[in-house]
């Protein structure tokens, strides 16, 4: 499968799409005022603990207090217990206090209205290793299968650890499948100086300061992604392609030749129909090609996917229309899941099948599907209620919470009470003020369609109150007003 990134740059944003066999999997943007901060390090300092929730909130210098759980505190206890060698982990308070100060690193990005989620187990990644200061075990990447491969990559760790007291620990990065054991201590060399300046930086750091921040976007796609099938990287600036290029020289030789500068005058993205399919990742409902389609629902808590056979009729039975818009279903939800980057708990709902083989081929085509995926997931079996509960792991927002805002008009609900609900509502307020307030007459300023109703189909009911009232009710427009909003003003 033939794999290309597609970069795009502007001084306002970097964009990076990942294209497979010409079709858009992934979107990356990052935004120069709302840089990302996973990877980053920072000199932090504990604000508050929190026994009840064994965490505690840490400033970091950002608007919002970090997140730091117990578990992600880098301290445990073993103890023995009827004989039996047992892990216990501290509680927080025991941990931590008010007023600390350590070295922590942001794992998740502020979604939503949390805070960054943070860890004091740090590690720094480079080419082909991630080092771990402060821990001295070492690690293959497990997409490494070859048994051959892991066993000579762990010798060269090894050899290349025991070389001279090294102050980290140290994992193989897929990337470093095949590569040498000249190239593996270079990387070993570069994360060794980097942890030496980010201590040193962190010495004279105040609280709340950054000290080690990741690259950019497209050099950091460039590190994460090389290894994969990657045949092409398009650039459309001319500055960022000099920068990628002096990256790969130093740190991805094997990428050389694989860059290429895009100076067309036709945009990048339009020439690929990645911004087609940016609008088509906003919206709810996903076509099948069979005439099938998906409702993806995205809320604070999870992610819902509810497949429906819409104008799939099939051509045997309903059983097997049911399984081959099922089957059909598996390879969009994985596609959807990357492209809008959808974390956290899904829920799929699939459509009801009777038979135990169907279920069993439609759940091994979905953990198919999401092989390629480079997030980690977990798919359970399909549940009694006919659900597919999964997890994906997040550490950015969503493509929908990066270039979307809650709706003005509703609120972020997705509907809007109906101008006769409204009107309703109206009547009763009219009921109160004419009781409450001393006036001759009432005036009523609301939305168009609110005002059109009133004096149309709810005119005989409006008759009728001022009659009961006893007082004139006129109306005027608010051109401003959304259809929920009004307001009585006695005369």
């Amino acid at each position: 499968m033939s794999e290309e990134i597609l970069i795009n740059v502007t001084p306002q944003e970097t964009r990076i799409a990942i294209v497979e066999n010409g079709v858009l999997q992934e979107i990356w943007i990052e935004r120069s005022r709302k840089r990302g901060l996973v990877g980053n390090i920072y000199k932090g300092r504990v604000c508050r603990v929190m026994p009840g929730m064994d965490a505690a909130f840490v400033d970091i210098g950002l608007e919002k207090a970090a997140f730091l759980h117990a578990s992600d505190v880098g301290v445990v206890v073993e103890e023995m217990t009827e004989g039996v060698l047992a892990t216990q982990r501290e509680s927080i308070g025991q941990l931590l206090h008010e007023d600390q100060q350590l070295l922590v690193q942001v794992v998740k990005d502020q979604l939503g209205t949390k805070g960054a989620r943070l860890t004091t187990y740090l590690t720094i990644p480079s080419r082909y290793l991630v080092s771990a200061p402060g821990a001295i075990a070492t690690g293959i990447s497990s997409k490494i299968e070859d048994d051959d491969e892991r066993l000579r990559l762990k010798t060269i760790l090894e050899r290349l650890v025991a070389q001279g007291g090294r102050p980290c620990g140290y994992i193989v990065r897929t990337a470093a499948d095949g590569a040498t054991e000249e190239a593996l201590g270079r990387d070993m060399q570069f994360l060794d100086k980097l942890w030496a300046s980010i201590t040193e930086t962190a010495e004279r750091a105040a609280p709340g300061t950054a000290v080690y921040a990741d690259l950019p976007l497209a050099l950091r796609t460039l590190r994460d992604m090389a290894g994969y099938e990657v045949e092409k990287v398009r650039i459309d600036s001319r500055e960022t392609f000099h920068k990628v290029n002096e990256f790969i020289d130093s740190l991805m030789p094997e990428m050389a030749g694989m860059v290429e500068h895009y100076p067309g005058e036709r945009p990048i993205f339009d020439l690929y129909g990645v911004e087609d399919e940016i609008q088509k990742a906003l919206e709810r409902k996903v076509q099948l090609k069979s005439g099938g389609y998906l409702i993806i629902d995205q809320t604070e808590a999870m992610t819902t996917i509810d497949v429906n056979t819409g104008g799939f009729v099939g051509h045997r039975n309903l059983e097997e229309t049911i399984f081959k818009t099922n089957l059909e279903a598996t390879q969009a939800i994985a596609r959807q899941l990357r492209l809008r980057n959808l974390g956290g708990i899904i829920i799929i709902d699939f459509i009801d099948m009777t038979q135990e083989d169907h279920k069993r081929q439609v759940m091994r085509a979905l953990e198919k599907s999401l092989e390629r995926d480079h997030a980690k997931s977990h798919v359970s079996e399909v549940s009694p209620l006919g659900l597919v509960a999964m997890t994906r792991k997040r550490t950015r927002e969503s493509l929908e919470r990066v270039l979307c805002g809650t709706c003005g008009t509703c609120g972020g609900r997705g509907t809007l009470k109906t101008a006769e609900t409204v009107c309703f509502e109206l009547f009763r307020e009219i009921l109160r003020d004419a009781r409450q307030f001393e006036a001759n007459e009432l005036l009523v300023l609301a939305a168009q369609e609110v005002v059109d109703m009133l004096l149309d189909e709810e005119s005989t009911s409006l008759a009728e109150l001022e009659e009961f009232i006893g007082k004139p009710i006129k109306f005027q427009v608010e051109q401003l007003y959304t259809q929920e909003q009004f307001d009585v003003v006695p005369m």
